[in-house]
């Protein structure tokens, strides 16, 4: 690679990530409660089969897992599918795939500002909306300027609190279920087949939008060149990823199906999983909102970071400005033109 490709001069991105960091990442920006807020949905399309479409989208995006893990193998660079494609295909080409990726990981910190925003005032409605989309835009932006490390402590920190609460979800699940006996044979295996409802087109029309619990774990790819061996790290932390988040989301969804069979309606699609939480345990239909918030949080947070990471890719190469684009800062060692750029875009918009 030339110099450009691997940014030889001027100040690098520092390699600090280790394997857990990067599959914390991933969890964090796909959200390890991420079948919540579609749960609604998922159920209604696929008549309560919605276990088994996770499983099903967990194995397609894990051949997709597999192929950016190559890819990184190859080309170990923080532009991800624009590097990949640019390489093997034509810098043109790549230069639309790039932007492409841009647009979806700049759209995503801005629903999620505006997502927390609503839930925030919810909880604090003293404060105007627009004030609290103006304090999670900002706060996005201050973490992420702070350098990676600091990023994978935060992640951390909300998986561990995540964890918990999906620990408690758990708990009052069982709980719930096994307090209210039922003499079905069937009762258990209905949310993976229910012969009373089942059909292929509902099955695989559940499946084409289950496939929206996985989306971000792409993201790992843009902080190859922040990863401990990113040639191994990589692949296996997308890989990871994806089953650890399926398997996860595929018990989520278990667990709210036998408290809230599919032949019964919702209050409200939207927000199903909330109302399944209330069901089980009172108290979690507060708690499992505050938890929504904070995977928004997180997911908005996670992707500035790597949408920051894109930009310098194209930047370094010469595919945008370089000289404001291919910048690195010399002290927290990250893109930081980009991250303020994202910041900005996401504010106004």
């Amino acid at each position: 690679m030339s110099n450009e490709a691997t940014g030889n001069s001027g100040p690098r991105l520092r390699r600090t990530l280790t394997l857990w960091d990067l599959i914390l990442y991933g969890v964090i920006v796909i959200q390890p409660v991420a079948p919540m807020s579609i749960f609604g949905v998922l159920s209604n399309r696929g008549k309560g089969h919605v276990v088994r479409a996770i499983l099903i989208a967990m194995v397609a995006m894990l051949f997709t897992g597999i192929s950016y893990g190559k890819m990184a193998r190859a080309y170990p660079s923080a532009g991800s599918a624009f590097t990949y494609v640019a390489q093997e295909i034509h810098p043109g080409a790549g230069y639309v795939t790039g932007w492409s990726m841009v647009m979806d990981y700049i759209l995503n910190p801005l629903i999620c500002t505006i997502w927390c925003a609503q839930q925030a005032h919810d909880f604090a409605p003293t404060l105007p909306v627009w004030g609290w989309k103006i304090f999670f835009a900002v706060v996005f932006t201050l973490l992420n300027i702070r350098g990676v490390k600091t990023s994978a402590r935060i992640n951390a920190g909300m998986v561990a609190g995540m964890g918990a609460v999906i620990v408690v979800i758990f708990v009052a699940a069982v709980r719930y279920i096994f307090g209210h006996p039922h003499a079905d044979p069937g009762f258990f295996t209905r949310p993976f087949y229910d012969p009373a409802t089942f059909s292929t087109g509902a099955l695989f029309g559940c499946t084409s939008i289950a496939v929206l619990t996985y989306i971000g774990f792409d993201g790992i790819s843009t902080l190859s060149e922040e990863a401990e061996n990113p040639r191994r790290n990589i692949m296996l932390a997308t890989v990871l990823t994806c089953v650890v988040v399926g398997l996860l989301s595929a018990t989520e969804v278990y667990v709210a199906q036998l408290i809230w069979p599919a032949s019964e309606a919702f209050p409200n699609v939207d927000t199903a999983y909330v109302h399944v939480a209330g069901r089980a345990w009172g108290p979690l239909f507060v708690v499992v909102g505050f938890t929504l918030l904070l995977a928004n949080f997180g997911s908005g947070m996670g992707a500035q970071l790597g949408a920051a990471r894109l930009l310098y890719g194209m930047g370094r190469s010469n595919a945008l400005p370089k000289s404001f684009f291919g910048a690195v800062d010399e002290k927290h060692h990250v893109p930081r033109n980009n991250v303020f750029f994202v910041g900005g875009i996401v504010l106004i918009g």
